[in-house]
């Protein structure tokens, strides 16, 4: 048996040109254009990496994007006031503060401190509140969550009663993630890299969710042939010959040949992650018309 490769790249894409109509829509019926700011704080090389990305799809699908780029030493004062100016900017409808921030800033108040209006990545408290009690279509959602469901539904439109494990439980991916399917009326376990029955709880599972950020926790003995993989985590080792890789939380090569459908690492969630970041954009402007 071969799986079949959820390619995230294809998807992504074809979730873009769909994001573009709409923005061209946008333009042309309302004379507005979808704004996203970004604020990137210090010089960590993957934040440069990723927002660069950000930016530049954004772009593709025609919104405006406004990158800000601080000194790591900015004092949490200066950087909230920089949020606030943000929120009251009429012409900016989504705003993004890439994480991680230096450790002399309060990440949690960073969030905090956003409109749940131009909340983009989903993680402030309104948005989380409505995530949790259901009002899905009111709420803005974490894109890794939302994309990861977009995956999962390419080869599962109706995942009613399915049994689905989600290993991991940050606030980024694992909780929103659990709440997304839970309102999907899906059965739902949520495990950790450290969970004693891990391969129990995956061998029952008709759909699993890997978000730990640990290599190859997920493998062949693990899985089943019905077995539906979406792997979020990224990770780089080390080879034998010295040189690196990226890999995820699942053993692709070892569960590849055994189950019914697997992301790649990478190529898989990443580009969907991104997509929904558009398309929450998109979504946030609307809201304001």
């Amino acid at each position: 048996m071969t799986a079949q490769i959820i390619d995230g790249k294809k998807i992504a894409q074809d979730l873009k040109i769909k994001i573009a109509k709409e923005v061209k829509n946008l333009q042309e019926k309302h004379h507005i254009t979808p704004a996203i700011a970004v604020i990137l704080v210090g010089d960590d090389p993957a934040s440069k990496v990723y927002v660069g990305a950000k930016e530049r799809q954004a772009k593709e699908v025609g919104m405006n994007s406004l990158q800000i780029n601080l000194a790591d030493n900015i004092s949490e004062i200066e950087l909230l006031d920089k949020i606030k100016k943000l929120n009251s900017d009429p012409k900016i409808h989504a705003i993004l503060v890439q994480l991680p921030l230096p450790k002399h800033i309060n990440s949690d108040k960073v969030i905090e401190t956003i409109d749940p209006n131009k909340d983009v990545d989903g993680f402030h408290l309104i948005n989380v509140g409505k995530l949790t009690i259901g009002k899905i279509d009111e709420a803005t959602i974490p894109c890794t969550a939302i994309g990861s469901l977009h995956l999962i539904n390419e080869i599962e439109p109706d995942i009613t009663g399915k049994n689905i494990l989600v290993i991991g439980s940050s606030n980024i991916v694992g909780m929103p993630l659990s709440r997304l399917l839970m309102h999907k009326k899906a059965t739902v376990t949520i495990a950790n890299s450290k969970t004693r029955n891990l391969k129990f709880l995956c061998q029952n599972a008709d759909i699993i969710i890997s978000a730990t950020g640990v290599a190859n926790l997920v493998t062949a003995d693990m899985v089943h042939e019905n077995s539906i993989i979406i792997d979020v985590g990224i990770n780089r080792i080390t080879k034998k010959d010295g040189t690196t890789k990226l890999v995820g939380d699942v053993d692709f090569d070892g569960c590849y040949p055994k189950v019914k459908a697997i992301t790649p690492v990478p190529g898989g969630v990443g580009p969907m992650t991104i997509a929904y970041l558009l398309q929450n954009c998109l979504y946030l402007c609307i809201k304001r018309l």
